[in-house]
């Protein structure tokens, strides 16, 4: 039988051979020059545009971009499609696809001082272009923020060692901030002192577990689980029948909204860096796990299959095929019917292309550039690190396979997967399945926790940039950074009141491949009108895959899964609840909103590439001279 060392090996030999060819290439293509100076030093405020070390910024962008999706989308695609497929798109399309819009977005953003993939479209296609692309992003971010915080509550629920373990953190980043930006203590001692609490908060999360209500009715919590609350406030709802589900998302949206206006080197600078400590152990240690107990140790004799109580080892024990439309899979009779063609592409999101990478690249990270070379391994390499982490998801769920009665819609199928089955991989290092399963989990929790709060700061950029300078009273409110939060958050919490996690995870995955396909638009615009003799392939060929996709996708879910189904009861139950049909019908103004969006911008990002090419030259834009 086949072991998991095969994905190992085929993700690590495409990355391998993408990064010091297809990315140095890169590199040269849009000719990055450390003699020019970033928008961190041009700018520099204390707030926004702060220079960061590599390994630093790094860790924040790595950590951001690499949240939930990663691991949710390829477990569910392995279980619905089977493995080969789900592999096969992570291994080949990120360094092709995935790699190279991250790369293009961070680097487009530098040479336009920071700003957003809407300002960068906007100086080439006019103010309505810029428009359409920022009301898309916005939405998008709402549904990134609405479906992080639920899994994250869903990871707090399941493993309140997690929860604690996240708690401590985020105290000790506040800590590590002031110990760099305040004291001006060394940052070398302070990685020590600080990574060590983070490693640390693994084992008082282990020993004191948290949870926020009592668990639901048939539901435990680990012994010795500390409860805050003797019963639920009435103001928090049930999430996925557990009001303790309902009560974490309120806290982490409070949190995002919290966390998205405070200074960057309070918070997010340093607990990115020291979260990806946790993420780099995650990842890296799961795939040397593989390497190790493959051809060493072997698995501990303390994994076992939590079902089956059989011994697990490191074979594949998931199919390699299950049909186009998943036919013959273990979630046939689960799961609303999915063809592979486009679901399988928008199910697996951030494991091999993302757009809310684009909003990181040019929101965030291209603020915090020191200089213009550090772009090749934190765009390019980043993107690639993130496919690690979907190879180690697959990896976990193909040793171990748990397809509960109930996956409530799907996030029931990632947790216990990749806790487990990761945490079952880590026992061939020596280390004990107690602790490496919640270990595991608070690495979820970790990508959770730092793209969800970037993601709420990032959609006050755009509402901010959307309103420009305030000349109503409305739109000084919307450009207050407070209220816009507030509303991100409020909103985000409402598109959860249905609670049918199948389609809402699928809108995100459709809107977040669209918006994709819009930034490698954009960045292949800003190439189109830098020289007429710049080669489009490379951006272009992407764009029009990823829009067939996802154009394809968004349509499948809004008229088979939402309208089909939840309204009308044709395709699937329909919804009774006041909340449930609300919900439905907003997430189908959400779809028509960004396909007209989509539809509009595509044709004139077209429009301006075939006028920038038959004119006698291009724009600059600050993008030097060369030409390739």
């Amino acid at each position: 039988m086949a072991g998991v060392i095969w994905i190992v090996a085929l993700v690590l030999a495409t990355f391998s051979v993408a990064y010091v060819t297809y990315g140095r290439y890169l590199s040269r293509f849009v000719n990055l020059d450390d003699s020019r100076e970033t928008p961190a030093h041009k700018y520099q405020d204390g707030q926004e545009y702060v220079p960061a070390k590599k390994s630093v910024l790094l860790g924040h962008h790595y950590s951001s971009i690499a949240g939930g999706a990663p691991v949710v989308g390829p477990i569910t695609a392995a279980l619905v499609w089977g493995w080969l497929p789900a592999a096969l798109w992570v291994a080949i399309g990120n360094p092709l696809i995935g790699a190279v819009h991250d790369f293009v977005s961070l680097s487009s953003s530098v040479r336009h001082e920071g700003k957003s993939i809407g300002y960068i479209i906007g100086e080439y296609v006019g103010e309505r272009g810029k428009n359409m692309l920022l009301w898309f992003a916005f939405l998008l971010t709402i549904l990134v923020v609405a479906v992080f915080a639920l899994v994250i509550g869903v990871v707090f629920n399941a493993y309140p060692q997690a929860a604690t373990a996240s708690l401590i953190y985020v105290t000790l980043a506040f800590l590590f901030g002031f110990w760099l930006y305040q004291l001006g203590l060394p940052f070398s001692l302070g990685t020590v002192v600080f990574v060590a609490g983070v490693f640390g908060s693994v084992w008082a999360g282990i020993q004191y577990p948290l949870a926020l209500v009592p668990a639901a009715e048939g539901a435990t919590y680990p012994a010795g689980t500390i409860v805050l609350l003797d019963s639920a406030p009435w103001f928090i709802p049930a999430l996925l029948e557990s009001v303790n589900i309902g009560a974490w998302v309120l806290v982490i949206l409070l949190y995002g909204a919290l966390a998205s206006v405070l200074p960057v080197w309070m918070l997010l600078q340093p607990r990115d860096y020291l979260s990806s400590f946790l993420l780099y152990t995650g990842v890296g240690g799961g795939l040397l796990a593989v390497i190790v107990g493959t051809f060493i140790t072997g698995m501990g004799s303390d994994a076992v299959h939590p079902e089956t109580g059989e011994a697990l080892n490191l074979d594949i024990a998931t199919g390699a095929w299950y049909g186009f439309f998943g036919q013959s899979g273990p979630l046939a009779d689960l799961i609303p019917l999915m063809p592979l063609f486009p679901l399988l592409f928008v199910t697996i999101a951030c494991g091999t292309v993302s757009g809310f990478h684009a909003l990181v690249s040019s929101g965030t990270t291209a603020k915090q550039l020191n200089k213009e070379s550090d772009a090749q391994l934190i765009g390019y390499g980043g993107m690639l690190a993130e496919g690690l982490l979907a190879a180690v998801a697959l990896c976990s769920v193909t040793i171990i396979a748990i397809t509960p009665a109930d996956t409530s819609g799907g996030i029931g199928l990632a947790l216990p997967n990749f806790a487990t089955g990761g945490g079952a991989i880590l026992t061939t290092l020596g280390i004990p399945m107690d602790y490496a399963a919640p270990f595991m989990a608070l690495v979820l929790a970790s990508f959770l926790l730092t793209s969800m709060d970037t993601a709420v700061r990032l959609g006050r950029y755009m509402l901010e940039e959307l309103v420009g300078t305030p000349e109503t009273t409305v739109q000084g409110y919307a450009a207050n950074r407070y209220v816009n939060t507030s509303i991100i958050a409020a909103v985000a919490f409402f598109l959860l009141g249905s609670g049918r996690w199948e389609d809402l995870w699928t809108l995100f995955g459709g809107a977040n491949q669209l918006l994709a396909s819009l930034a490698l638009l954009t960045g292949t615009v800003w190439l189109a009108n830098w020289s007429k003799t710049k080669q489009l392939v490379s951006t272009g060929a992407p764009t029009v895959l990823m829009a067939v996709i996802t154009l394809c996708g968004l349509t499948w879910v809004g008229g088979y899964q939402i309208v089909g189904g939840r309204l009308l009861g044709i395709t699937a139950e329909a919804e009774t609840s006041f909340i449930g049909l609300a919900s439905a019908i907003v997430q189908v103004i959400i779809i028509a909103t960004l396909l007209g969006l989509a539809l509009s911008l595509f044709k004139i990002g077209y429009d301006n590439m075939q006028m920038a090419r038959d004119s006698s030259s291009g724009v600059s834009a600050e993008v030097g001279q060369d030409d390739d």
